[in-house]
């Protein structure tokens, strides 16, 4: 789903046949506008999505944007005005300020994990623990917090879990079909694969043919051990239990990427408003 195809059904949703409160109580041709206004402190998320939000509602808004995707916020601060019919501005109302406030509270706690890894190698990635059919804003909020994103779906990487590897019959199967499945199909997808302990690693180091070595629910010490042994082999990734209490303990082991579910499904949104004015 891109950006566009979101809009359209998350609109579709909303207005249903018709906004009956906005045709019943405001005249078809009302002019008026409106301002986006901060209520909260962080940064700012979804400045892009309101803009096609509102060009998707009424293609002749006219839209002055005065903070960007990624700017510090505060209360008082207005990030944009919107003037037009007034009809219109209110059916796109909610639909801007539930991607924005959101989207801002997810840019406002990665950013806060972000500066916690300052001076180390490691970067913070995004996961799949996403809203569905939300996740292309929650991705693009991440990023704009400074995350990196992972895959976006189960389309575009091969990422060989605990299950896959269960399933599969082992690490090493579970490898080499996924080797001989892009051999066969000709697709050139990276292959990470998770690991749970020291032997799964030494497994993974004799097998080969993955890109990440993705180590999941071990300490820092365990993970420090293991990017020792792994010594620039695969791409290294940490994961499992690690929040901003112990965030900065995990990148100070030297490993590449840590990656948070939380960045996406333990927030708080942003408090912002559109008010007539």
């Amino acid at each position: 789903m891109n950006l566009h195809e979101f809009i359209q059904s998350a609109l579709a949703e909303d207005i249903g046949d018709g906004d009956h409160t906005s045709l019943s109580t405001i005249p078809a041709d009302a002019q008026k506008r409106a301002r986006l206004l901060v209520k909260g402190t962080g940064i700012l998320a979804g400045v892009e999505v309101a803009q096609a939000i509102f060009a998707e509602v009424d293609p002749t808004f006219q839209v002055e944007v005065l903070m960007q995707d990624g700017a510090s916020i505060k209360p008082g601060d207005i990030v944009l005005t919107v003037s037009g019919n007034a009809r219109n501005i209110l059916t796109a109302e909610r639909l801007v300020l539930n991607c924005m406030q959101r989207m801002s509270g997810i840019a406002t706690h990665t950013r806060q994990l972000v500066d916690l890894l300052e001076g180390t190698r490691a970067k913070l990635l995004d996961t799949r623990k996403t809203t569905p059919n939300f996740r292309i804003c929650e991705k693009m909020a991440t990023k704009i917090g400074g995350a990196v994103n992972h895959r976006f779906g189960l389309y575009d990487m091969i990422l060989i879990k605990d299950n896959h590897i269960d399933y599969a019959g082992g690490i090493e199967a579970a490898i080499n079909k996924a080797v001989a499945y892009l051999n066969e199909t000709g697709r050139t997808l990276r292959i990470e694969v998770e690991t749970r302990n020291r032997a799964e690693v030494e497994d993974v180091l004799r097998i080969g043919q993955v890109d990440v070595v993705l180590l999941d629910n071990f300490q820092p010490d365990g993970i420090r051990e293991m990017v020792r042994l792994i010594n620039g082999r695969f791409i290294t990734e940490a994961s499992g239990g690690i929040d901003e209490s112990n965030l900065r303990a995990y990148a100070e082991t030297g490993v590449d990427y840590i990656s948070s579910g939380a960045l996406t499904h333990q927030i708080n949104s942003l408090d912002l408003s559109l008010k007539a004015y």
